[in-house]
């Protein structure tokens, strides 16, 4: 295993989003209405706020150019804004 792969390893073990709250950083396979996809974000949103590994998610994320979910407190296109900066 590389380096880069287990410093990966390392951060995702610690994250905040381990467990069962993980389903509020992705949306549902149904339909969402927009006050529900707010909500959800704005949960999620939270969790990162208080994670250890919340810069090292969003490296992550825009290095692999991650196209769903919430990733270092940022969603799609949150992060999509900050790759064109």
């Amino acid at each position: 295993m590389s380096a880069q792969q287990q410093t990966v390893e390392l951060w995702q073990v610690k994250a905040a989003c381990r467990g069962p709250q993980a389903a509020v950083f992705f949306p549902p396979p149904h339909f969402e209405r927009k006050a529900d996809r707010i909500e959800r974000e704005r949960r999620a949103k939270a969790i990162c706020a208080e994670c250890d590994s919340r810069l090292e998610c969003l490296e992550y994320a825009l290095e692999i150019r991650e196209p769903h979910g919430i990733w270092g407190g940022l969603n799609e296109t949150e992060r999509r804004t900050l790759s064109e900066a």
